[in-house]
């Protein structure tokens, strides 16, 4: 009992000890707010770095693909039939992409992606990423009719407004149309020379070819595509959105055919949506249109069955399946000569390894704080031990044991680990719970902004507490504190009572 009674009268009398205190609160509520905020930024980012990528993918390694989708399709479920719950072909090819705005012609490097709209909503994230309401149900790449989402769904109300978005469709389609009509009435076109007779004045001998239907743009529509948003639009200081490029738009595509002579396809699309994963790197590159156009503008068909060519398939796994075993086995059964395979973490691999690998030296560095406090707690112990010289020969000379000695600076190491960490367990948890209004508040005070959206295109601060990582830190934090109180616990235990009371 006594070295309980002694543990407590040094944790109350002893206010030095409130340095060391202190040292382990910061470092363990540090430690806890930093892998919160890591946890929160790795977990949003897996989610949407795989919410466009199917768990794994067969490609061809060549850009012209492979024959007959459906014949691989039957092979991979010979193969891996019991993990597989859906897929889907895929044509994707190098581009360019053209639109006009105020005038001016920009042009910008994208991955053009071909799909199924029936299926890729199977085995990917896309529909949901998409801004109007029924096409994240069943996009058929028709220009709708209104409806789109004025305001960015995936970041909360507190998103602001994207007022352009209103008239986005049908509406804005009509609209550019007739500005386009008035500005040719008045800016008419010089009018075609009429054809002029041969040289022998006989009259033209070929009859005009017969008229084909006129396109009204106010009526009528390209085939359909969707771009990512962050090629559409820019984002100013203020946070708020300017559009480039709206549904109902046209636009213009540069890319290659799949014939042995290899020249440029110029196409032209109509905007029907816009896609936002909230990744830039996808949101600025991804451009998809409907697999059978993309087929026929690059000649990806077979001459003789008529059968349209793939150069991907994108494969979704069942709930529990392990990616690299199916992977493992598809490798074993395509020719690795001609096809390629792999899961959605090897294709971002070189990422995620890096985000994993500044975590784990974040953390190295942080905990260092707490080795600090550590060596607080050694330094303060013995300074305890030295001052306490004779209260230590008294004890022993009145029958305490050595290990009872020990116990009281172990126990009393113990007892500032406890409260330390406690106290940044509440204090780190606090953080966590309130780092955006934190950040805003510090954003007023310093009047830039702490979060800034336009750089990680969301709105708040993302956050995940992980239960076995706070346990962790609170049971390093204690193992450091009781480590710090060792070697002062040995010192004070193999002093002898004769010489503990002559110490002056």
């Amino acid at each position: 009992m006594y070295k309980f009674l002694l543990c407590w009268r040094y944790l109350r009398t002893r206010y030095i000890a409130l340095a060391s205190i202190v040292s382990v609160t910061l470092g363990v509520a540090t430690m806890i707010v930093v892998n919160s905020v890591m946890s929160g930024f790795t977990t949003e980012m897996r989610n949407r770095l795989h919410g466009i990528l199917s768990d794994v993918v067969l490609e061809s390694r060549s850009l012209n693909g492979f024959r007959d989708a459906e014949r691989h399709m039957e092979l991979i479920r010979k193969v891996a039939g019991d993990a597989i719950e859906g897929m889907t072909p895929t044509v994707a090819v190098p581009a360019m992409l053209s639109f006009t705005y105020r005038g001016e012609k920009i042009t910008r490097p994208v991955q053009l992606i071909g799909i199924d709209g029936r299926t890729q909503c199977q085995v990917s994230d896309f529909g949901k990423y998409l801004q109007h309401p029924a096409n994240r149900e069943s996009i058929d790449f028709q220009l709708r009719d209104g409806g789109y989402d004025t305001r960015d769904r995936q970041s909360g109300p507190d998103a602001p407004e994207r007022p352009q978005m209103a008239d986005a469709g049908w509406k804005w389609r009509r609209m550019v149309a007739e500005e386009e009509s008035l500005r040719q009435r008045l800016n008419p076109p010089a009018p075609k020379p009429a054809p002029q007779p041969d040289a022998g004045g006989a009259p033209e001998l070929f009859a005009p070819p017969p008229e084909e239907k006129v396109f009204d743009p106010a009526k009528d529509q390209h085939r359909g595509v969707v771009l990512g948003i962050a090629l559409t639009c820019y984002r100013d200081h203020e946070g708020d959105d300017h559009f480039y490029v709206l549904p109902g738009d046209d636009v213009q595509l540069l890319f290659p055919n799949a014939a042995s002579k290899t020249e440029g396809i110029l196409s032209f699309f109509t905007v029907v949506d816009l896609y936002e994963s909230k990744m830039s790197e996808y949101d600025s590159q991804f451009v998809f249109v409907p697999i059978e156009a993309l087929q026929k503008d690059r000649g990806m068909f077979d001459p003789t069955t008529g059968v349209g060519m793939v150069n991907q398939i994108q494969i979704k796994l069942k709930p529990g399946a392990d990616g690299v075993a199916v992977r493992d086995k598809l490798r074993k059964a395509f020719p690795a000569a001609l096809y390629s395979v792999s899961t959605w973490k090897d294709k971002q691999g070189p990422l995620l390894a890096a985000v994993q690998m500044e975590t784990a030296i974040l953390n190295v560095l942080l905990f260092l704080i707490i080795a600090v406090a550590g060596f607080g707690i050694l330094a303060i112990f013995l300074m305890i031990v030295i001052d306490k010289t004779r209260d230590i020969g008294i004890l022993k000379s009145l029958g305490a044991s050595r290990g009872g000695i020990m116990g009281i600076f172990l126990g009393y190491g113990l007892s500032l680990g406890l409260v330390g960490s406690g106290a940044g367990l509440v204090l780190g948890l606090l953080f966590v719970g309130n780092i955006n209004a934190i950040a805003g508040l510090l954003g007023e005070i310093t009047g830039q902004p702490v979060f800034d959206p336009a750089i990680y295109y969301f709105y708040k601060i993302p956050t995940l507490v992980d239960p076995w990582t706070i346990g962790w830190i609170v049971s390093g934090a204690l193992g450091i504190a009781v480590l710090a109180s060792v070697l002062p616990a040995l010192r004070a235990a193999l002093l002898h009572p004769v010489e503990a009371l002559r110490y002056e």
